[in-house]
């Protein structure tokens, strides 16, 4: 039977013990940022503490206010425990909105390996389970995103390094403009929305 992975965003404590309590993971890997501050820091003392000696705790660090940075940080986790071949599961009760924001766009870039995402109401402590969605592009659209980011603009370009015709170059163009994962100022450039989706 694999291990389980709780990744978890952290403010106050009672979510993430709730999780531990429901789930009984091997591991927690807390996302968190340099200097916490005092109430998230105490969070993460107690949280080792307690918990320390029979489950393995890490931390993540990462940006406190960086959604796209959150995201790559947390996909690359998932994917190192899924190589590890452990289950994956991911809460986003606690912490800044960017982090949970981030936490939860990088398990939707790697849906396939996260098993669950949960939140933990702060009201009655009832566990929700959220869906596990994807970006749902395809691989030409992911690489032509990925050339786009990387500064290229000329379309003629984009064709001849995914190895498409300059008119579907043109189409797949539009339909990530459509889908919002492509600005059209100034020529086009990526957006944040499109940063995530080539996570």
């Amino acid at each position: 039977m694999p291990n389980l992975t709780l990744i978890t965003t952290l403010y106050t404590l009672d979510p993430v013990l709730v999780c531990i309590t429901r789930l009984s993971p091997s591991r927690v890997i807390v996302i968190t940022e340099d200097g916490a501050v005092d109430k998230k820091a105490q969070a993460e003392r107690i949280l080792e503490t307690t918990f320390g000696k029979v489950i393995e705790i890490q931390k993540l660090i990462t940006s406190l206010y960086d959604p796209v940075m959150v995201a790559q940080d947390v996909a690359d986790i998932i994917e190192q425990e899924h190589d590890m071949g452990n289950q994956v599961i991911l809460n986003v009760s606690g912490g800044r909105k960017p982090q949970a924001f981030g936490s939860l766009f990088g398990a939707y870039a790697r849906s396939e390996m996260v098993k669950k995402v949960v939140y933990v109401k702060e009201e009655d402590n009832a566990m929700i389970e959220f869906p596990i969605l994807g970006f749902n592009i395809s691989p030409t659209k992911k690489a032509i995103l990925e050339h786009i980011k990387q500064g290229e603009k000329a379309v003629s370009k984009i064709a001849v390094k995914v190895d498409i015709s300059r008119g579907m170059a043109y189409n797949h163009i539009r339909e990530l403009k459509e889908m919002g994962y492509i600005s059209d100022e100034d020529g086009f450039d990526i957006t944040d929305s499109g940063r995530l989706a080539v996570i």
